[in-house]
């Protein structure tokens, strides 16, 4: 079938709970005929991400794009494990299973031909012998709970020199579908960084002391500064990827961390934004050919996943707004509303309501375009347009009188119980499918309203 004459589907996305979905935005994309862009931001600095950014610069990161449909090919179903395999936890063990790795011991590599194997193992055996030769007395690589995807980007990326080309490289590989496009939200080699204000005053700098619990936030300035200040002379000895001053909490490897009992953030997050090494505010332009993707799109979906590490991101870049707010043929703008609040939506004492997220969306579109400060609430529709959610004792509360009198539209879903106790809820894949097939309709121009065991208007 022929993608070229529809208007494509747009997804903010980068967190791991969205990775649940690419069944669902595929299938719409092919019911609909249209292309499909998932924008990712480049700032995780979590994980084996942060290792990867530590000893090499840039963003490493695989969405989990490889389609489902292809497991009867034996291969296809190979390389989808193989990429989305991690090294053990242990640092030795992890090192000695990625030498099994690249030298094809592994037995990972089985079902996967020889030419494509050898392919592969070219760009891996690229990011081992980086590692050998940035190695240093002050400076090993970990290779703990690595993700054979990011290293094999990171590699395709040092040789090519671009992480758009180093996604097309792994798209091809694993026959993710021509329509549907990986676009980093910046095309860079470079590392990049955020920070947010807090409505008290204070800074968090950094994906991960933003989205995770981590000391820093519990301290005083006065304290905070003294110990960045003892941190930067320590790390000025270290030679790694990171430029002498570089501030501490951005040269740090948060190989290990728990999102399970995350304290809470001593206020709510006001702003975020991009910073250089040093701390300060940059703007960086998005990446051209996400603007692109969006001028010639129908409709945008903000997915499910951390609020201000994950969405906004990609939302504050320059030419973003001005891309979603005044492209006419974006009709839809539909915000997937998170089944739970988080550290990035609390504090628990005051939970992010509907109206909290979409306000935070239209803030982010607008410094965009250059615009700071609290957005009128008149501008919220120019960002969001309908939301979809579910309810429950833990789900976000939605003012549906409150959004309509802003123009915004809900539609609530129907989900299941996957965690034990059955206190969170969680997505229905086919009724969120129905769902987005309402809101946006089909090529055909009909809309299923019908699954009231599925979806509520």
């Amino acid at each position: 079938m022929s993608f070229l004459r529809a208007k494509g589907i747009v997804v903010f996305s980068g967190g791991s709970a969205a990775n649940n979905l690419v069944d669902v935005f595929r299938s719409v994309s092919d019911t609909r005929r249209c292309a499909l862009s998932y924008v990712i931001p480049i700032s995780d600095n979590g994980g084996s991400s942060s290792e990867l950014i530590r000893v090499f610069g840039g963003p490493g990161r695989l969405l989990r794009l490889i389609p489902n449909d292809d497991d009867d090919d034996h291969e296809t179903a190979a390389m989808k494990a193989f990429f989305n395999h991690r090294l053990p936890a242990d640092s030795s063990q992890a090192r000695l299973e990625w030498l099994e790795i690249v030298e094809s011991r592994h037995s990972s590599w089985t079902d996967i031909s020889s030419q494509k194997k050898e392919l592969i193992r070219s760009f891996l055996n690229l990011v081992n012998l980086e590692v050998v030769k940035r190695a240093r007395p002050s400076s090993v690589f970990n290779f703990s709970s690595a993700s054979i995807g990011n290293l094999f980007l990171t590699g395709a990326r040092l040789f090519s020199g671009s992480l758009e080309s180093a996604i097309y490289l792994l798209s091809a590989i694993c026959h993710i579908p021509s329509h549907v496009a990986v676009l980093p939200a910046i095309n860079t080699n470079f590392t990049h960084h955020i920070s947010c204000l807090l409505t008290n005053g204070a800074t968090i700098t950094g994906q991960n002391s933003i989205s995770h619990p981590s000391e820093p936030t519990a301290l005083s300035a006065d304290a905070r500064w003294s110990r960045e200040s003892e941190e930067v002379e320590a790390h000025d000895s270290i030679e790694d990827a990171n430029l002498p001053g570089s501030l501490p909490t951005l040269r740090k490897g948060y190989i290990n961390f728990s999102k399970a009992a995350e304290e809470d953030l001593p206020a709510r997050i006001e702003r975020l934004w991009y910073i250089n090494p040093y701390g300060q505010e940059i703007r960086p332009p998005v990446n051209l050919k996400v603007r692109e993707a969006l001028e010639s799109a129908s409709a945008v979906v903000y997915s499910i996943g951390s609020l201000y590490t994950s969405i906004v991101p990609n939302l504050i870049l320059r030419g973003v707004g001005e891309a979603i707010a005044r492209t006419p043929s974006i009709r839809h703008k539909v915000l997937i509303l998170n089944s739970t609040i988080d550290r990035e939506t609390g504090p628990s004492s005051e939970p992010f309501t509907a109206t909290d997220f979409v306000a935070a969306i239209a803030r982010a579109g607008q410094e965009s375009r250059g615009m700071f400060g609290v957005p009128d609430p008149s501008v919220y529709r120019s960002y969001v347009t309908n939301i979809v959610y579910l309810e429950g004792p833990e789900t976000p509360y939605v003012n549906k009188v409150e959004l309509s009198q802003l123009g915004i539209e809900t539609l609530k879903c129907y989900g299941r119980k996957l965690n034990e106790g059955g206190k969170v809820l969680r997505y229905d894949e086919k009724a969120l499918e129905q769902a987005l097939e309402a809101i946006i309709g089909r090529k055909d121009g009909r809309t299923d309203r019908s699954r009231r065991n599925t979806m509520e208007g």
